[in-house]
């Protein structure tokens, strides 16, 4: 019976770049739904930048361009940026779209109407220095749980607790970096403590994974607290019927974005929205996610769909980070490295194939391991599988006009690798993504046994054992094609170009019951090179150049007072900015000193238009060496902080003499 299944993965957020760690969900859920649709059942899969919250409000407003050309913006390079990644979506929509409000406005009132809106007077952190209320996000300070220092305002890295932002030990904002004051607003919450027994019996299913579980647990012990859900003026994002310069909170209309994208979708491809939203028997609802938001999955999103009349998830999934040699990505290091820097200089298939070798279905942080990345790579999908083609296609071509034969050689050794389809189907629909990984490749060991065993190059050389050497190479080629159908939804370019070579399209897994006999295929041309460690050497070289100031977030060590005095700062003014050619990051400034003027290369195209640069101040590092580049020689370091939504150059807070020394 065929299965109707809505996938989605987290919105990723519209004011920064995709990265390498990003792309673990993404490719992670693509595998899963191309699984689906080669088993013949019928899957969307839908996703969309989440484009509301103070943070893109900011950003717009530091960039000088509305907050809708921002996310508009982020929006095609996030596009690009998958597709080019093969990570295929039905649709990718936005948050900020008529189908979201429409969709927010409609649950919002369902949660009043059925009483689950409460109104309470909150004391919340604002910064008299920028003028509004901060974003939990936007206070740092101590875990108020385990004091571990420089946690954010809602929930902290190191113990998991969740908290508000006035529970903060040594609260700052990290905007302006004052001590925020605490001032009264009237807020709206949603009850969800009234929704623990509904949730706590959803979660004891298999609706999330053990680990999720364990976690569930802790929050449940704790008791369920009133959920904010609004957010005061200024804020970008859908205002809240009736209410006076109040927004809904980010967090209540990203989830629904989910249902907005498919909406957007059915409206377009005449698809019966509610036969995926409001019975549970006929479809099933699946959620990608990383950990660090498994709390607005597994208990907000459930709730407000049971509470507006909606099904809840069939199942919630989370995977961990990912670090890269055993470390947090880091710009100093080269290892945080966009999805773009990637693809300059290596095709998709090398990160989604280790991507899966890698992934299981637990909720466990990834290694990418750079060394062990180019050996995996070369060895399996190089080494053992496309060798196999490679090894005897040629015979194929030379000695057979290109024609398989009416018969293989050993058909037990294709019954076998045939028969092994329900176990790594089974690997690919539990997400276990490296235990099939692993069967196919001690599939294509055993093939490779096979013709190391047969050897078809010293066939060749007798004239009598014509017929035989057909056979071998069809076998050969037909084992090939079996770990191809195997490995095609985790490597699709590859599977592309496999079925152009086999003149056969690789779509469904039961098209490998009947193998290709006397069949024409097309001349073999070369489907993959070995990855050379110079290769990921310039990536991680290239993405060292792509911050202003690289900053170690793993380091711990301290300087000394004296040694920090050795660092000259000065405010300097833009007074020229231009892009330059041939680099996708680096931004040529003219910077008037005050007694001179220095040429600046910064690394800050992605995130600054040069043009609203000019005339303003910006602080640099007077004293650093000058260092020779090939688009000419930098005078200095623009200052610039710098987290996963971008890179903002650090500002003066008021009127500054160029040259003026910073202290």
């Amino acid at each position: 019976m065929t299965r109707k299944i809505l996938v989605t993965s987290a919105l990723p957020y519209a004011n920064g770049p995709i990265h390498i760690g990003h792309l673990v969900e993404y490719i992670q859920t693509d595998i899963w739904v191309r699984f689906q649709r080669m088993q013949g059942n019928q899957c969307y899969y839908v996703c969309a930048d989440d484009a509301h919250g103070t943070p893109i409000m900011l950003r717009a407003r530091s960039d000088g361009i509305p907050p809708e050309e921002l996310i508009q913006r982020y929006k095609r390079e996030h596009e690009t940026d998958f597709a080019d990644f093969d990570i295929q979506f039905d649709n990718y929509h936005t948050t900020h779209s008529e189908e979201n409000r429409e969709c927010s406005e409609f649950i919002y009132e369902k949660l009043k109407s059925n009483g689950y809106i409460s109104r309470k007077v909150i004391r919340q952190a604002y910064d008299p220095k920028e003028n509004l209320f901060l974003p939990d996000r936007f206070v740092k300070g101590q875990c108020p749980r385990c004091k571990a220092e420089d946690q954010y305002g809602d929930s902290c890295e190191v113990c998991g607790a969740t908290y508000s932002p006035a529970e903060l030990i040594n609260p700052v904002s990290a905007l302006s970096g004052i001590t925020p004051e605490q001032r009264e607003s009237e807020h709206l919450f949603v009850r969800l403590g009234e929704f623990t027994d509904l949730l706590q019996e959803w979660v004891s299913g298999d609706a999330v994974q053990p680990e999720s579980r364990n976690k569930l647990k802790e929050w449940f012990d704790a008791g369920l607290q009133d959920w904010d859900i609004s957010r005061d003026a200024p804020y970008f994002g859908f205002k809240i019927p009736n209410e006076e310069e109040k927004y809904f909170y980010v967090w209540l209309d990203a989830p629904i974005g989910y249902m907005a994208s498919f909406k957007n979708l059915c409206n377009r491809e005449s698809i019966n929205f509610d036969s995926f939203w409001l019975n549970e028997s006929e479809s099933e609802l699946y959620h990608f996610i990383g950990k660090d938001i498994l709390y607005f999955h597994t208990l907000f999103w459930p709730a407000m769909l049971h509470a507006a009349g909606f099904r809840m998830p069939t199942g919630v999934f989370a995977h961990g980070f990912l670090t890269v040699d055993g470390q947090k990505m880091s710009k100093s290091r080269g290892t945080f490295i966009t999805a773009r820097e990637y693809l300059n200089h290596l095709p998709p298939e090398y990160l989604r194939y280790y991507y899966a070798f890698k992934l299981n279905e637990r909720l466990e942080d990834i290694d990418l391991n750079l060394e062990d990345f180019v050996q995996r790579v070369n060895s399996d999908l190089v080494g053992k599988v496309v060798n196999i083609a490679s090894r005897t296609a040629r015979f194929i071509a030379t000695k057979f006009d290109g024609q398989l034969g009416p018969e293989m050689d050993d058909e037990a050794l294709y019954l076998e690798l045939v028969a092994a389809r329900e176990s790594i189907a089974e690997a690919y629909e539990q997400r276990a993504y490296s235990k099939a990984m692993r069967e196919i490749m001690s599939l294509a060991d055993k093939t490779n046994v096979y013709i190391n065993d047969v050897k078809p190059w010293e066939i060749v050389k007798d004239v009598e054992a014509h017929n035989r050497l057909h056979k071998v190479c069809t076998q050969a080629l037909n084992s090939f094609r079996v770990l191809i159908f195997y490995l095609a939804p985790a490597v699709p370019s590859l599977a592309q170009r496999v079925g152009e070579f086999l003149n056969e399209s690789i779509e469904n897994w039961d098209q490998i019951e009947k193998p290709l006999l006397n069949h024409k295929i097309s001349d073999y041309a070369h489907l993959l090179g070995r990855i050379q460690m110079k290769e990921v050497v310039a990536i991680v070289e290239a993405s060292k150049q792509s911050g202003s100031q690289p900053v170690n977030e793993n380091a711990k060590e301290t300087i000394s007072i004296d040694e920090l005095s050795r660092v000259d700062l000065r405010v300097g003014r833009v007074v020229e900015a231009s892009e330059v050619e041939d680099s996708r990051k680096l931004l040529k400034l003219k910077v008037d000193l005050g007694s001179e003027t220095r040429q600046i290369f910064a690394g800050i195209k992605g995130d600054y238009n040069a043009q609203t640069l000019v005339g303003r101040n910006v602080v640099i590092v007077a004293n650093l060496k000058p260092r020779k580049m090939k688009f000419g020689t930098s005078e200095g370091m623009v200052l610039a902080a710098s987290d996963d939504s971008g890179l903002s150059v650090v500002p003066t807070d008021r009127p500054v003499t160029p040259g003026a020394e910073v202290s």
